[in-house]
């Protein structure tokens, strides 16, 4: 009789604590769990998801300066859809720059074929302004774009080659001013690390009443069929016409970096209340919708702004990795002088 309580009693305890004691394959109540990322930020995309900045819309007049074998400009006009592209190059003549650039007659085409312009013997340091046919007169450019300028040749003197190369700065930037309509953009991109930080091409905008309005990576995967072109242009082994063409030079997977300059007076101000009439367009700049403004993709880590955001144009993108460096450049397209 005794056994069979004491057996008892242990069933009754045996039962009473699986009772308590959930199921391994019990699941858990969703309501009474706490979930640890409901109160967490989703973290940012990868860097390779973000948007590229493109500091230009479809819609405005561009002028491209130094254009070299036209691969920028064609992309321009085929892949974004610009409709008011005007580039330039150094060479006198387009038999001139196919005698430099062979493979720059299929750019020719595609710039043709979409009634962009392209000008001849222009000097970066020396260019007409390009105006409105209005009076007073005003610059007529919207966004002026000058890609990796160099002065070119071989010298190995470092000081001597910063020297020349911010010479041309200093007066493409000069120029760059009378063609820039109200409230335009001169973007000026260079290659990162030296000697092209050596340079200082913050300074240099300054000297010519610009600010460096902000700074971006440019990734050259954002423009379709675009290869970097060097000063010098396709170098042959043997140096002569009919030598071999040595293996093309992939300047534009090198990491590089462009900066927006503003004229000063349109320099944002940290703080600074706007005026009336631009209260609409700092709307559209918060809201991401059309405007003077970057359009919206977020800002990367690291983004960089000197002074308060300002924002792109109409359909402008802003995108990955803005951040306060400074960088330099090569060679793109050409400059005031014609070999690297």
């Amino acid at each position: 009789m005794a056994k069979g309580r004491s057996r008892l009693v242990q069933a009754q305890k045996a039962a009473k604590k699986q009772h308590h004691q959930p199921s391994k394959r019990q699941k858990p109540n969703p309501s009474s769990a706490k979930n640890p990322n409901s109160s967490k930020p989703k973290p940012p995309p990868p860097k390779s998801h973000l948007a590229p900045t493109i500091p230009f819309s479809p819609s405005h007049a561009i002028l491209l300066v130094g254009e070299g074998d036209l691969s920028f400009a064609a992309s321009l006009a085929t892949h974004h859809a610009c409709t008011r592209l005007t580039a330039t190059v150094y060479e006198s003549s387009p038999a001139a720059l196919l005698e430099k650039y062979p493979h720059a007659s299929a750019n020719l085409s595609a710039l043709s074929s979409a009634g962009a312009k392209v000008l001849y013997n222009i000097d970066a340091k020396k260019m007409s302004p390009f105006l409105k046919s209005k009076s007073p007169p005003e610059g007529a450019m919207d966004r002026i774009l000058f890609n990796f300028p160099h002065v070119g040749g071989k010298s190995t003197d470092v000081n001597r080659q910063v020297r020349h190369n911010q010479e041309l700065l200093v007066e493409f930037f000069k120029r760059a001013m009378l063609s820039l309509a109200p409230r335009g953009k001169v973007v000026v991109t260079l290659f990162e690390g030296e000697p092209y930080t050596l340079w200082n091409v913050r300074d240099l905008g300054r000297h010519a009443g610009l600010a460096v309005e902000r700074s971006f990576r440019f990734r050259a995967e954002a423009y379709p069929g675009y290869r970097h072109a060097r000063t010098l242009g396709v170098v042959r082994k043997g140096g002569g016409k009919g030598a071999e063409s040595e293996t093309r030079w992939r300047g534009e997977e090198r990491r590089a970096r462009s900066y927006v300059f503003v004229r000063r007076e349109d320099a944002p101000v940290p703080g600074a209340k706007r005026r009336k009439g631009e209260e609409s367009e700092s709307e559209s700049e918060s809201s991401g919708s059309e405007g003077e403004g970057w359009t919206g993709f977020g800002k990367d880590e690291g983004e960089e702004e000197d002074g308060e955001e300002d924002g792109d144009g109409p359909g402008e993108v802003g995108g990955e990795d803005e951040e306060r460096e400074d960088d330099g450049g090569d060679k793109d397209g050409d400059t005031s002088k014609p070999d690297e």
